[in-house]
Order: structure tokens, then C-alpha cells, then sequence
């Protein structure tokens, strides 16, 4: 099958990892030699403040420095999709309109909320978060950890924003992604995550994935991009199934604690988890050594 020429954000986007000094001020020069060396492996894109960067144990002012690290070292290479989040939509208009000043090519945005928001409320969130910008928006949803979720209804009305063009879908239910591409008939486009097979949602329509598990083996996740791209399935499984064993390995522990630990095996010093996050084990350690080997990581 020829390949497809693409436009916009596809292929894979790490989520990069958020390194602090015991101090609480950001590693610039640990993450400006991350995101170059994920460049070089050929990454289609750089999203800080995901949920591996930890967005939700940062203040404001980690998360612009965090943001002016990847973009001056990413130097225009590639795009660069920071991630806004908040419980207010006052504050996540603040935070987008600061990150595009900045130079940022995209917003994550991410909905916060410690009471339960009607839909009514989640629409006008993102709605808000769009029209502040002129940039891309991704949606990003995770049902496991937030407490309003987007619903079909709600995300086929913001597809209809016309700067609202992606979704990054975090649940664990790939029919779900089925039905999101379905419903927004081309205006949105599909973004796995690392809770899904990659190369099955490049099959029904996806576009590429962000995820935290691309920090620690880009060159084999764009790999598997570029076979996905092609049409190469079988070739693309074999691929497939020693990443999937990674990712499995990662949901059993803290997601942050497991990129963290494994780039630090890989000898980038990122420091421990976010307290009150726990670092990995020293059983886990090994663990994740193991799969990081499995794959050629390591």
C-alpha cells in the first residue's frame, strides 16, 4: 500500500517527563538533552504537561518553565502540544493564552474537577479553552482518573469548533475510538493512548499516539508508526506485541514512577515521581529493566 501523504499532528507524540531539582526548579539541561535525543529518534511531535509530566503536581510557573525548556530545544523541529489543565475555565483560558504566546503549535487540554461537572459544563470548558486560541486543540480523556468525562454527545459538538481537531482518548475501550471517528465524521481526528494497542487504533482511523511510554522507546514506537503508516500489519504486530508487554508492565505501578525509573536506566538523571508519589521498587526496578531489554531499550 502507498504511503499516505499526512497533514497536521500525526505519528508519535511522547508525553515528556517533568525533571525537578529536590529545590522544585525544573532540570533544563536533563530535559532539553531528552527532547533532542527523542527528536533525533524521529518523534513527530512533543507534548509536555501530559499526564506523565505530572501536570498535576505543578504550579503555574513549572509548568511555563517546563514549557520554554521543550520549546527551545526543540527549536521548530517538531510541534510542540503543551498540556492546560485546570478546574476553572478562567484559569485554563489564563494558562492557553500563555503557552501560545510562548510559541506553542497546540493545546492539550485537560479538564480537572473535584465536583462532578453535567456535560453542559465540560462543553463549555473546552468550548472556552478553543476559542481563546488560535491553536490546534487535542481533547484529552481519561476515565480512570478524571472525574468528568467527555461524552460521545458532547465531543461531536465540540468537533464542530473549528479549531478543536484532535482527541487523545486514554480509556480502555478501543471500541469507544470507533465510535468517537464514526461520529465526527473527518472533523476530529484519533489519538490513541498507551491504555490502547497502537496499531489497532491505527487500523480503524487513528492518526498516531501520545503517551508516556514514547519517552523511553521512541525509535521502536515510530517504527511501528511508520509500518502502521504503510499498511504492513503483519510486520506491524510483530512490533506490536513486545511494546504491548512494555506497556502492560507500566500499568501495574505508578505510570510517572515507570517513565521516570526507566530513563533513569537509561541514564537521563529525571529524579523520582512527584511526592506524594512513590518511586518504583527496587523489585520493580527490575521489572521494568527487563522489558526495556525485551524491546532493545535498554
Amino acid at each position: 500500500m502507498p504511503r499516505m501523504a499526512q497533514t497536521g499532528f500525526h505519528g508519535v507524540f511522547p508525553y515528556v517527563v517533568s525533571p525537578l531539582y529536590p529545590s522544585g526548579e525544573v532540570n533544563a539541561p536533563v530535559l532539553a538533552r531528552l527532547c533532542g535525543d527523542l527528536i533525533k529518534a524521529g518523534v513527530h511531535g512533543l507534548t509536555p504537561l501530559g499526564s506523565t509530566g505530572e501536570f498535576a503536581y505543578l504550579n503555574w510557573q513549572q509548568r511555563r518553565r517546563l514549557v520554554e525548556v521543550v520549546l527551545e530545544a526543540a527549536n521548530g523541529r517538531v510541534p510542540v502540544v503543551a498540556g492546560v489543565a485546570s478546574t476553572t475555565i478562567v484559569d485554563a483560558v489564563f494558562q492557553a493564552r500563555e503557552l501560545e504566546r510562548l510559541g506553542c503549535s497546540g493545546i492539550l487540554a485537560i479538564l480537572e474537577a473535584y465536583f462532578p461537572v453535567t456535560d453542559e459544563g465540560v462543553f463549555a470548558y473546552f468550548k472556552a479553552i478553543a476559542e481563546a486560541v488560535s491553536l490546534p486543540v487535542v481533547l484529552y480523556t481519561n476515565p480512570n482518573f478524571q472525574r468528568s468525562d467527555l461524552s460521545l454527545p458532547v465531543i461531536e459538538r465540540l468537533s464542530r469548533i473549528p479549531n478543536v481537531k484532535y482527541i487523545k482518548d486514554a480509556s480502555f475501550n478501543t471500541g469507544r475510538l470507533l465510535s468517537i471517528i464514526n461520529r465526527v465524521q473527518g472533523r476530529m481526528q484519533v489519538f490513541a493512548a498507551s491504555s490502547h494497542i497502537p496499531a489497532c487504533v491505527m487500523l480503524i482511523g487513528g492518526v498516531g499516539w501520545m503517551g508516556g511510554p514514547a519517552c523511553i522507546a521512541p525509535r521502536q514506537s515510530v517504527e511501528l508508526y511508520e509500518l502502521c503508516r504503510k499498511g504492513d500489519w503483519v510486520a506491524a504486530m510483530e512490533r506490536q506485541r513486545p511494546l504491548w508487554a512494555l506497556n502492560q508492565a507500566f500499568a501495574k505501578y505508578n505510570l510517572a514512577a515507570c517513565i521516570k525509573g526507566g530513563l533513569e536506566l537509561q541514564g537521563y538523571e529525571v529524579g523520582p515521581p512527584l511526592a506524594p508519589q512513590e518511586p518504583l521498587t527496587a523489585e520493580s526496578v527490575e521489572e521494568v529493566r527487563r522489558a526495556l531489554q525485551a524491546i532493545g531499550a535498554l
